[in-house]
């Protein structure tokens, strides 16, 4: 499995971007996320989709902010990401697990394979 994330970029405080993530050798069975980890600090859980997308999860500080999707033809995920704040500033990483359970989606440890990120910057 490898994941490439891209749709990163510099954008004022208010702006919108949206990030994509493509698997190669992902399946259906996969649950896909986001994290992020700014400078000097932990990742972070951002969102993810738990395998065939029956159930979807935000990180509360998140909710109504950012949107996940993915389509399943093109093997790609994304994160809509609305209203951004300069402490949205981070980079942003694809994930993908197949033996991942759902109790564990926010557990950056818990994923099996990672993108390489791709950076967000909001400027106030």
């Amino acid at each position: 499995v490898q994941l490439q994330a891209s749709g990163g970029g510099l954008v004022q405080a208010g702006g919108s971007l949206r990030l994509s993530c493509v698997c190669s050798g992902c399946t259906s069975g996969n649950s896909m996320g986001w994290f992020r980890q700014a400078p000097g600090k932990e990742r972070e859980f951002v969102a993810a989709m738990f395998r065939n997308g029956g159930t979807t999860t935000y990180a509360d500080s998140l909710k109504g902010r950012f949107t996940i999707s993915r389509d399943r033809t093109k093997n790609s995920l994304y994160l809509q990401m609305n209203t951004l704040k300069p402490e949205d500033t981070a980079v942003y990483y694809c994930a993908a697990a197949s033996r991942i359970i759902l109790s564990q989606l926010r557990v950056p440890s818990s994923w099996e394979h990672w993108g390489q990120g791709t950076q967000v910057t909001v400027s106030s």
